[in-house]
């Protein structure tokens, strides 16, 4: 009895031992990612950082995303190499800045006339099977796509004064690759140079002008101080941007973390819809910067029917070219019937 009242005893001690020592739990270390985006630091503030503040905010310090703006780690045109193969882990852009290596490239950015406002973007993608052509066509060349969003609209601001479809003959502008090639059927001169150095160029001259953005960001990032004028008529309503993750890192982020990075990108895009969407309208009625001009719609017809021969032109080029058009004919076709608000008239 005695050795068995010892031993009840000594277990008792033992066991308050074990309860009063909790166990340390060595915290795993966060998993960080350096993120690059197309945009400058003034743009980026409102397209890119919300969604990385919400990851790093969420994150409980299991993740954490640096981020880096335009050309701070690679140049905007390396992009998709740099993401490839991991000397970064995710990326902000349109595939036509970042010279993705796939059939979508010219469909990033400002394809002409693809798009008449920003929801056109998230519908084509969501609702009209772009979404698995882009998810599809990355998966082959070892990047993740996973989602992407509308902008702005491609206007143009200006040193010189455009009212007719002859004046934009001979501008030097500061534009994307394919809004270049479709620009210069009307004697555009593109002009490729980093982003930052684009406001400097046009006070030295270099540059007549942008056709990148609409007015909120010539605002926002300092160009409505160096230019003049204001254009309302668009090659493009809204930006086709996406985000990407390096695959290797994408693949190993848990579940959790990858409903995270989802849902903070969509948080992102409802930020940007209406921050694009109210200032293009306050800053044309308000803003004391640039004044507007426009081109009369049935001048500006020409450079609509020029985009349809464009568009014929690229959906030759190879099959999925031709799906991606055919899709954008379909949508048109049905906003067209539909009418305003879904058109502009």
């Amino acid at each position: 009895m005695t050795t068995r009242r010892t031993f009840l005893r000594s277990a008792g001690l033992a066991g308050a031992a074990t309860l009063a020592t909790p166990a340390i739990v060595k915290a795993q270390a966060p998993i960080k990612w350096r993120f690059q985006t197309y945009a400058g630091a003034a743009l980026g503030e409102h397209v890119t950082k919300p969604v990385i503040d919400y990851i790093n905010a969420a994150a409980n310090g299991e993740m954490e995303v640096e981020l880096f703006y335009a050309d701070q780690i690679v140049p905007t045109g390396e992009l998709f190499q740099a993401l490839q193969r991991g000397t970064i882990d995710g990326v902000h852009s349109d595939d036509d800045s970042m010279a993705s290596p796939t059939p979508l490239r010219q469909f990033g950015g400002y394809f002409p006339f693809a798009t008449k406002h920003i929801l056109d973007v998230p519908v084509l993608f969501n609702q009209y099977g772009l979404a698995d052509i882009w998810r599809s066509e990355y998966e082959k060349v070892g990047v993740s796509w996973i989602s992407a969003a509308g902008q702005d609209p491609c206007n143009f601001n200006t040193k010189k004064e455009i009212t007719s479809v002859a004046d934009l003959d001979g501008l030097r502008l500061y534009t994307f690759p394919t809004a270049g090639r479709f620009l210069s059927k009307f004697g555009v001169v593109s002009v490729s140079i980093p982003y930052e150095d684009a406001e400097v160029a046009v006070q030295t001259g270099e540059l007549d002008g942008m056709s990148w953005s609409g007015i909120t960001e010539d605002y926002t990032v300092g160009w409505a101080g160096v230019t003049d004028y204001f254009l309302t008529n668009n090659i493009s309503g809204a930006w086709i941007g996406s985000w990407f993750v390096n695959q290797r890192q994408w693949a190993d982020l848990p579940d959790h973390l990858k409903q995270l990075v989802m849902a903070a990108t969509e948080a992102g895009h409802t930020y940007r819809n209406q921050w694009y969407w109210g200032g293009e309208a306050r800053l044309r009625a308000t803003g004391d910067q640039l004044a507007l001009r426009t081109v009369p719609a049935g001048e500006w017809a020409e450079v609509e029917d020029a985009a349809k021969e464009f568009w014929t032109e690229v959906a030759q080029e190879g099959e999925i070219q031709q799906k991606v058009v055919g899709i954008f004919r379909e949508y048109n076709s049905v906003i067209n019937q539909a009418g305003p608000p879904y058109t502009n008239g």
